[in-house]
């Protein structure tokens, strides 16, 4: 195991505010509820001056973030529009302290059947978060399922728990999420399956070539009700695109 390098972060942890981004789970332009997460990746040992000191003068000033970031309660065209503006204020914030801005977004209300929809960039210092890769992160996706070997579990769709990540390419931020785990649920619905392997497999190959923007899938899927004495049974696969002809 390998030891964690020498880092430096401050951060502001899920800041609520209400925001138009696009259309939400009903199609609908109007407010939505918006968590903020910021994490400035400030240079090294620039926190032993205030952890000496105990002077919060010598840091940089979270509450003030906390409130730039409050303020963004507008209309955007999507959501990476608004990871443009957060990144830029916490830059504008930090100054030559901060050597990137790492921003996560969630929407829940974004995917019908989804507990959450997150969206994440790191943006180096300089550069522009618009040109950044993106990780997307569709949470707690529940479907029914027709799934399993045993003579019980053919005779009842169970639900299973799915999460999906999708790796952006660099710069290409024009896809449509809601309208990718529509289809895949579709597929889904009218479909049985034996194993969890063939399942997950089925979704990271759906969701990979759902656009020429998708670098990379991780899907992991759960069946609560599998086992008495556990959680539940899983399965993880991590695809690249090309990996599908």
């Amino acid at each position: 195991m390998s030891l964690p390098a020498a880092t430096d972060v401050v951060l502001v942890d899920a800041v609520q505010l209400t925001a138009t981004i696009g259309v939400d789970c009903w199609g609908r332009t109007r407010d939505q509820p918006v968590s903020i997460t910021v994490y400035l990746h400030l240079k090294p040992s620039f926190l032993d001056a205030p952890g000496q000191s105990d002077n919060v003068t010598d840091s940089i000033h979270y509450g003030h973030l906390t409130k730039a970031i409050s303020a963004l309660s507008g209309s955007y065209t999507n959501v990476h529009v608004l990871v443009h503006e957060v990144t830029q204020k916490a830059f504008a914030l930090a100054g030559e302290s901060a050597d990137a801005v790492r921003i996560v977004i969630g929407l829940k209300k974004l995917i019908l059947l989804a507990e959450d929809f997150e969206v994440e960039v790191i943006t180096p210092s300089g550069q522009d978060s618009l040109q950044q890769a993106a990780k997307v992160a569709i949470k707690g996706l529940v479907m029914p399922v027709l799934i399993g070997v045993n003579h019980p579990e053919r005779l009842a769709k169970q639900r299973v728990v799915t999460n999906i990540t999708f790796y952006e390419k660099s710069g290409m931020h024009q896809v449509d999420y809601p309208a990718i785990i529509k289809q895949i649920s579709e597929e889904i619905e009218n479909t049985a399956y034996l194993t969890l392997e063939k399942f997950v497999l089925q979704i990271v190959r759906s969701a990979c070539l759902a656009s020429d923007a998708v670098e990379a899938v991780t899907a992991r899927s759960q069946k609560p009700s599998a086992l008495s004495f556990a959680h539940s049974s899983g399965v993880e696969i991590t695809r690249y695109h090309n990996a599908f002809p």
